[in-house]
């Protein structure tokens, strides 16, 4: 039973960490806006826009997620030679995260464009390039990872499928013994073998196996830790909360979810709290089950949004 004493304990390690991100870096913008009538060009709902945002997404919600706990971090990728890619530098700037940043003149920095009305998303509209990168960026940015990896505690592999992630990336860290926490993208299945722990939601868990739908949960966790050859996995379910596969036993964490607005960024948020509670002195199952609290909380606000660690113990019962 984690009490809120032994929440306190985990959390205030926190700022003697640093924990480095790698993964696929992602400007998420927001429009937001009222819709009043619908188009008369085709039954579509006209937005009237009010205001325009920006926010840190993908590997950068990770990095921005740690940083408000304040845990030192750090994060790696490649962006464009593009205007986003200086609103990206400058808002991870903001956040106190430190950049190993590797330009590729050839593809965009990616971008997700949101637009939300009435406390609801309407579209998504993106802007990005899927290709697996080019033998030059990617040996810069492996070089940049080699130079650094011995100044972290943990590495957070962020997976989002847009050409970032490689097993070379990932072999780096495993060579030098320092825990390598994913979240998977399914096609990249074969490049996270012998990692420390992985964080599929549900749907991604049966992918990555090709299970069928009525394949109980147990046989997919165990499937996938035997072909990748891992000793822990969580599977996070949704409004059923988290399975936590260990060598010996199968625990299941009930969600603890308000209403839900927007699961935005939830995955993000999970990984990022269980590996900070891991590397700061917690057993797999209270890193699982502080994870849990805090993707709770962010799926009850709306856009992308960051917990801190004040929230966070405030949500141990």
């Amino acid at each position: 039973m984690l009490t809120k004493e032994k929440a306190k304990e985990i959390l205030s390690n926190f700022p003697q960490k640093n924990i480095l991100v790698v993964g696929d870096l992602i400007l998420d913008k927001y429009l937001w806006g009222e819709v009043e009538r619908i188009s008369p060009e085709a039954p579509v709902p006209v937005v009237d826009v009010k205001k325009e945002t920006v926010n840190l997404g993908g590997a950068c919600n990770v990095a921005w997620n740690l940083s408000t706990l304040d845990v030192k971090t750090t994060i790696a990728g490649v962006v464009g030679k593009d205007e986003n890619a200086k609103i990206l530098k400058n808002l991870l700037d903001e956040k106190d995260i430190n950049t190993i940043l590797i330009e590729d003149e050839n593809r965009p920095t990616t971008e997700k464009t949101r637009v939300i009305a009435v406390s609801q998303q309407l579209i998504r509209i993106d802007k990005e390039s899927k290709e697996k990168l080019n033998d030059e960026v990617r040996n810069k940015l492996i070089k940049e990872l080699e130079t650094q990896a011995k100044n972290f505690d943990a590495v957070i592999i962020s997976d989002y499928g847009k050409g970032v992630i490689s097993r070379q990336v990932i072999e780096v860290f495993l060579n030098k013994d320092i825990p390598v926490f994913v979240d998977p993208k399914p096609s990249n299945f074969e490049f996270y073998k012998d990692i420390t722990i992985m964080t599929p939601n549900r749907k991604e868990a049966y992918e990555l196996v090709k299970a069928e739908k009525d394949t109980p949960l147990e046989e997919v966790g165990k499937t996938i830790m035997e072909k990748l050859n891992l000793k822990n996995l969580l599977i996070t379910l949704g409004g059923e909360g988290m399975a936590l596969f260990t060598e010996d036993k199968i625990t299941k964490i009930p969600a603890k979810a308000r209403k839900v607005f927007d699961v935005t960024g939830a995955g993000d948020t999970v990984i990022s709290v269980l590996t900070a509670c891991r590397v700061s002195g917690a057993n797999w199952e209270e890193s699982a089950i502080l994870a849990n609290l805090a993707g709770g909380w962010v799926v009850g606000e709306i856009g992308t949004v960051a917990i801190d660690r004040e929230t966070l113990i405030s949500l141990v019962p």
